[in-house]
């Protein structure tokens, strides 16, 4: 679940999901402010089809007014074969962990940039206050240790001339649905939760699954009606599926960034495995309890591509 937490004027947004593309966990980070070059460079990761490294300075880029201050870049790598003229529109965030709450913060929500032959990093000088990083409070350094991430997204465009509208404050729609009498269930058909959201979503599984035997999973698929959708138009969307811990509080989830395509009806099919039966059906871990489990959904749109 997200939560959103107040510091020092900024609403920051944090998750429970980690990000998507890169996670960078630096222990000992106080021999890494005190080496003796300024700023670390992580391995190289792969995201939209491209290669990307994140720096890291550990006491600010002082060339940028830094000082006092992590800053945090990304940088596009191996752009050596790309055409005379190249471009890459880029969505980007950055994320620090609390490690106290377990939560994943984002300190600005998607950063748009235009990476060229020019200009192959962008990124954030002023990413957090060291005195705040400090504060045992935060949870942001705890025994030394800090985890960083990145997720990235390309915004690739065809000669159609496509559009990405990011929405500056988007709104995230949540609904639980409890599902009683799981085991009664039919499994010769899909079963589907009420609609929520200005976009009618639905979320549905069928509880049967899919495979044989030990490799069977539950399907679990997000779904828009294509009335929803206005012509010529697609969904940048950000989603999260799960399946509540009713004994343990450790809730199993899937979460994604996708664009909605606009058929008769469309649905995510990256969770087609989204849990596996056994698993589910195990009493143990709390998932399913007398019989009834909770499946909860969050939907953001980002943008409109058109």
């Amino acid at each position: 679940m997200d939560t959103q937490l107040f510091i020092e004027g900024n609403i920051l947004t944090g998750r429970d999901a980690p990000p998507s593309h890169y996670l960078f966990k630096i222990e000992s980070f106080s021999l890494l402010s005190k080496a003796p070059l300024p700023k670390y460079t992580s391995n190289q990761f792969d995201a939209g089809g491209y290669k990307w490294k994140l720096s890291l300075y550990p006491s600010g880029d002082k060339q940028k007014d830094g000082e006092g201050f992590i800053s945090i870049y990304l940088a596009l790598t191996e752009t050596s074969s790309f055409s005379s003229g190249w471009d890459v529109n880029v969505v980007f965030n950055f994320f620090i962990l609390d490690q106290l709450q377990n939560k994943y913060i984002v300190v600005q929500e998607w950063i748009e940039r235009r990476y060229h032959a020019m200009k192959t990093e962008w990124g954030i000088t002023k990413f957090i206050d060291l005195e705040m990083f400090h504060n045992p409070l935060k949870g942001y350094l705890i025994d030394d240790t800090c985890v960083f991430g990145a997720e990235v997204f390309v915004v690739k465009s065809t000669f159609k001339g496509e559009r990405l509208s990011m929405v500056k404050e988007p709104t995230t729609y949540f609904h639980t649905w409890k599902v009683n009498n799981f085991s009664t269930l039919s499994g010769d058909q899909f079963h589907y939760s009420v609609s929520f959201g200005d976009q009618k979503w639905q979320f549905g599984f069928n509880p049967r699954g899919v495979g044989e035997g030990k490799g069977s999973y539950i399907p679990l698929y997000l779904f828009i009606p294509a009335s929803s959708i206005p012509d010529s138009t697609k969904l940048f969307v950000n989603f999260i599926l799960r399946v509540k811990d009713q004994m343990n509080g450790k809730d199993f989830l899937f979460q994604n960034n996708i664009v909605f395509p606009c058929p008769l009806f469309s649905k995510a099919q990256d969770a087609e495995k989204f849990m596996p039966l056994a698993k589910l059906k195990d009493r143990k871990l709390g998932y399913l309890v007398n019989d009834t489990c909770i499946m909860e959904a969050e939907v953001t749109l980002l943008g409109l591509i058109n």
